[in-house]
C-alpha cells in the first residue's frame, strides 16, 4: 500500500492556502480600489474595466472569458498541469471575489465608505493587489492575463516583475488615459508600479543582509575578529592591485544590517588603510541566515 509522503502533502496544502489568500486579496484590492474609479492598471483586469465602460458587462465575467485562451499559453510554458490547476484556481477565486464585491459592495460602501480619495485608492490598489499577486507567484500560480506573459518573461530573462509589468501593461494604461483622461492614467501607472514592487517584496523579502568586501594587507586579524565578534563566516582570496601592482587580500563577509557598524569598526581597528565596499544583499541563504530548502 502506498502512502502520500507527508511533507509533500503539507507543501501542497500550503501552496493551495497561498493561492486562496493571494487571489482573495487581489480580488478585494481590485474591486475596492480600482473598479470604482476606473483605474485600469494594465492586465486583463484593466481591459475588463475598459470594456465594461462601453458595454456595462460585468467585469468579473469579462476577466474570466479573456483568460481562457491565455491558459493554453501558460500550460505549455509554466508547468503544464500543475500550472493549469494553480492558475485556474487563482482565476476562479479572483473572479468569484470580484463578482461578489461588485454585487454587494455598493450597498456596503454607501453605509461604511472606505475612501473617496482617488490617490489613496490607487496606492492601496497597488499594495493590496501586489501582495496578493506575490503570494500567488510564491505558490507557482498567476492571476492569468498578462501576468502569465510577465511570468514567462521573468523565468526566461530574470527581469524583475516591476520592469515586466511596466512594458507589458503600458499600452493598457495609455488606452485608459485616452478613454478616462490622463489623470486616471497617471493613477493607474502609480498602481502598476506599486503592484510590481509589492510583488517583488513578497517574492524576495526585505533586504536584511549586507555583503562586505574588504581589500587589506592584514586579512588574518580581520578574519579572526569578524568570526569572534560577529559570529559570521569569512572567505578571502589573493588579488593584485591594478594601480600599485602590490599583493592584497580580499576578505568577503555577509552580515545582518545592524552589524555594519561593528564590521567597519573591526576593519578600522586592524587595518585603517583597508578599502571597504558594503553592498545590499537581496537574499542570504544557508548557515547563519535563512535555511536553504528544496521546494517540491
Amino acid at each position: 500500500m502506498k502512502y502520500l509522503h507527508l511533507p509533500r502533502l503539507l507543501n501542497e496544502l500550503w501552496r493551495i492556502m497561498l493561492i486562496l489568500i493571494g487571489a482573495t486579496l487581489a480580488g478585494a484590492g481590485f474591486s475596492l480600489f480600482q473598479v470604482p474609479y476606473n483605474i485600469a492598471a494594465g492586465g486583463v483586469s484593466g481591459i475588463a474595466i475598459l470594456i465594461n465602460h462601453f458595454t456595462g458587462w460585468p467585469v468579473a465575467m469579462l476577466y474570466l472569458i479573456m483568460n481562457i485562451p491565455l491558459f493554453v499559453v501558460g500550460f505549455f510554458w509554466l508547468g503544464r498541469w500543475r500550472f493549469l490547476f494553480s492558475t485556474a484556481l487563482a482565476v476562479f477565486i479572483f473572479t468569484v471575489t470580484t463578482g461578489l464585491f461588485d454585487r454587494y459592495l455598493p450597498a456596503v460602501l454607501s453605509t461604511w465608505p472606505i475612501t473617496d480619495n482617488v490617490l489613496l485608492s490607487a496606492i492601496y490598489a497597488g499594495l493590496v493587489g501586489g501582495i496578493g499577486g506575490g503570494l500567488l507567484y510564491l505558490a507557482g500560480a498567476t492571476l492569468g492575463g498578462t501576468a502569465i506573459i510577465g511570468r514567462i518573461i521573468q523565468v526566461k530573462t530574470g527581469l524583475s516583475l516591476s520592469q515586466i509589468y511596466l512594458f507589458v501593461d503600458g499600452a493598457i494604461v495609455l488606452a485608459a488615459g485616452v478613454i478616462f483622461g490622463w489623470e486616471i492614467a497617471l493613477y493607474a501607472m502609480l498602481t502598476l508600479l506599486l503592484s510590481g514592487q509589492a510583488a517583488d517584496f513578497v517574492l524576495e523579502g526585505p533586504s536584511r543582509a549586507r555583503t562586505a568586501m574588504v581589500v587589506t594587507t592584514r586579512p588574518q586579524p580581520i578574519t579572526r575578529a569578524l568570526i569572534a565578534e560577529l559570529g559570521r563566516g569569512v572567505s578571502y582570496w589573493e588579488a593584485i592591485g591594478g594601480y600599485t601592482g602590490e599583493p592584497r587580500t580580499i576578505v568577503m563577509c555577509t552580515i545582518y544590517r545592524p552589524q555594519v557598524g561593528d564590521l567597519k569598526r573591526i576593519v578600522a581597528t586592524h587595518d585603517p588603510h583597508a578599502f571597504v565596499v558594503i553592498g545590499m544583499t537581496q537574499q542570504a541563504l544557508g548557515e547563519g541566515f535563512t535555511e536553504l530548502r528544496r521546494r517540491n
